[in-house]
């Protein structure tokens, strides 16, 4: 192993080695070149400490910003050679858009801006602030590389957010449902819109961006949140509701009999009125309008007509051939109508959106008759005579045998059906001269005096006598005001049994307030035949059916509480010539009658028990006909 040894004593062979002359020489010579070492060390350190002292209030040399060489400048000289530089917050214009539309600003309007102070302060730091060592690096490497200062820029986020917001109320909108309604007969319909809104917030985060890297020319596209309405398009809607209203409605009779009121019109102004329009939301966020319409507010005006368009069905007619046991036609049944209002309602309502075809046949049900034409004894259950009543008009007016006869034909040949309550108002229908009615004497308050009609009342009695000795129930029933002869000499012939009709055995009847009703509470059909037999002076009503058996009781007339009649009654007449007096009616006395029935059945089974008729007759003075001026004095 090698080994270095010093060449100032060689303790191997045991003698030392002396130049005493050149070690004086290297001496000096050290001492020479430490001492210029020491001498450049004090120029160096002398040299530094000038240069600190020169930029103590100057950049180092080498630093720069925009370019611009700052080396050896006060702030001020720095500030001022800078402040030409900067022409960023004026150049620089970005272009914010919106689609076609467009805004233009500058980086200064947006609030950047250039911060001189800052800019050379940042370039004042370079080569101080560390220790000695790292600032003389730092002066050293800006001397030798050069340091470039970026410049110090501030961004006032707030002027370009209000600058954002003046863009956006431009261009922000709210979200619009369309949205549909009525206004009387008008439609209104409006558009949706589309909700428009500006995220300014992230519309300055795309800004920011550009700023910071110094970039000019940007264009940034407005961050626009777009919200779409929940009702889209009304139209259809609309255009549902515009049919409805686009012309009146008509309802009318498909087939007409005379006398049929009608057409009707229902008008756009009702119709509006019958129409619904709803929003309904689709559950998913969206929503639509339905028009419906709803009928019901016609319900009252078609029930109100209703009774105007019944027409009840008519039975046929019939004579009995008592011999044959059949029936004869003498007039044909005619069906009935009744006004099928639901029908109707449901035609209207699919009529109310057809813009075509706005007419409306109204529909109606057909009634039958109880007894067609064709219908048979057996199969109405007419098989025998039932009961017979006979009432007598001796002394009548020829004025009232004609009225007696034209009220008798009406009830000729007509049937009443199991259930039904006989209305003599029903069948008498009007009572005028135009229908064959004549003048006559008719009770009207205490006196007889002349009108239209006089001696229907023959007719009504001779069929409650029938009705009551044949035990059908009476249902309405109403005495005369006071006692008429003409009703009390009836007989009638039931069940084999003979009656009397007596006192209290009248109806009167005046329409539409007084009736004659009774109910046919059998299993059969009732034919009433009539016989008018001028040359007898009498009147016969005969019912037809099926005996039931029933035998009718009665008791009475119990006669109570007599009145006397007063004195006679004069009445002035142009029809009686001077001198003449005409007795037109016979006094009576007034008193309360009461007849009773009992009604058994053929085992003798009590079904009616003294079921009690009430009659009260006030007292009826001499009524008499003089001519005008000559009726005597009352006393």
């Amino acid at each position: 192993m090698d080994t270095w040894q010093t060449p100032y004593d060689d303790r191997r062979y045991g003698r030392p080695v002396r130049h005493s002359a050149l070690l004086a020489w290297m001496i000096r010579l050290a001492l020479l070149g430490a001492t210029a070492v020491i001498l450049l060390f004090l120029l160096a350190a002398l040299y530094l400490a000038l240069h600190q002292l020169q930029f103590a209030q100057l950049i180092y040399p080498g630093v720069s910003a925009f370019g611009v060489d700052l080396s050896g400048m006060t702030h001020q000289q720095a500030m001022q050679a800078l402040a030409a530089r900067f022409t960023y917050g004026e150049n620089a214009v970005f272009t914010f858009r919106d689609g076609e539309r467009f805004w233009q600003h500058s980086a200064a309007e947006l609030g950047v801006s250039y911060d001189p102070l800052q800019t050379v302060e940042q370039a004042f730091k370079i080569g101080r602030g560390g220790t000695i060592l790292e600032n003389l690096r730092q002066q050293a490497d800006a001397w030798l590389n050069g340091a470039a200062i970026q410049p110090v820029v501030v961004f006032d986020q707030s002027r370009a957010a209000a600058l954002i917001d003046q863009i956006a109320a431009q261009i922000n909108r709210p979200v619009l449902d369309a949205a549909l309604s009525l206004n009387g007969t008008q439609v209104i319909a409006t558009s949706s819109q589309v909700g428009r809104q500006v995220d300014s917030e992230a519309t300055l985060g795309l800004l920011r961006q550009v700023i910071l890297t110094l970039t000019t020319g940007a264009e940034i596209p407005l961050v626009i949140r777009e919200t779409p309405p929940a009702v889209r398009d009304v139209e259809e809607a609309a255009a549902k509701a515009r049919a409805a209203l686009a012309s009146p409605i008509q309802l009318y009779l498909p087939v007409t009999r005379e006398g049929d009121p009608g057409p009707w019109q229902a008008t756009t102004e009702f119709i509006s009125g019958l129409l619904n329009i709803r929003r309904v939301e689709n559950g998913d966020g969206t929503a639509r309008y339905t028009v419906t319409a709803n009928a019901e507010p016609l319900r009252a005006f078609l029930t109100e007509l209703a009774p105007q368009l019944r027409i009840e069905p008519r039975n046929a007619r019939f004579v009995f051939n008592e011999a044959r046991r059949e029936l004869l036609p003498i007039e044909d049944s005619i069906e009935g109508r009744e006004l099928d209002i639901e029908t109707s309602l449901k035609a209207f309502e699919a009529a109310i959106f057809r813009a075509e075809d706005r007419r409306v046949p109204l529909s109606f049900i057909t009634v039958k008759p109880t007894a067609h034409s064709q219908a048979t004894a057996a199969e109405l259950g007419i098989t025998e005579k039932i009961v017979e009543a006979t009432t007598f008009f001796y002394g009548s007016t020829a004025e009232r045998r004609t009225n007696i006869q034209v009220a008798a034909q009406r009830f000729h040949g007509l049937v009443i059906a199991p259930g039904e309550v006989f209305s003599f108002n029903k069948y008498i229908g009007d009572i005028s001269p135009e229908t064959g009615y004549e003048t006559g004497l008719v009770i009207y308050g205490d006196r007889t005096i002349e009108g239209v009609g006089g001696g229907v009342c023959q007719v009504s009695t001779t069929i409650f006598q029938a009705a009551f000795f044949s035990g059908f129930p009476i249902v309405e029933r109403y005495p005369h005001g006071y006692r008429v002869g003409y009703y009390e000499s009836g007989t009638t012939i039931a069940n084999g049994r003979r009656y009397s009709a007596g006192v209290g055995m009248d109806a009167t009847v005046y329409a539409p307030i007084i009736d004659l009703k009774f109910r046919n509470d059998t299993p059969y059909h009732i034919l009433i035949a009539v016989n008018f037999v001028p040359s007898k002076q009498s009147l016969t009503i005969t019912f037809y059916s099926t005996n039931s058996g029933r035998i009718v009781e009665v008791s009475g007339p119990r006669l109570s509480n007599v009145v006397p009649h007063g004195k006679p009654k004069y009445t002035e007449s142009p029809s009686v010539r001077p001198g003449e007096t005409r007795q037109i009616d016979y006094a009576v006395d007034g008193v309360d009658a009461r007849v009773w029935r009992t009604i058994r059945n053929l085992d003798g089974q009590v079904l009616v028990n003294n079921e009690e008729f009430f009659s009260r007759y006030v007292p009826w003075s001499a009524q008499f006909l003089v001519a005008p001026g000559y009726a005597p004095r009352q006393r």
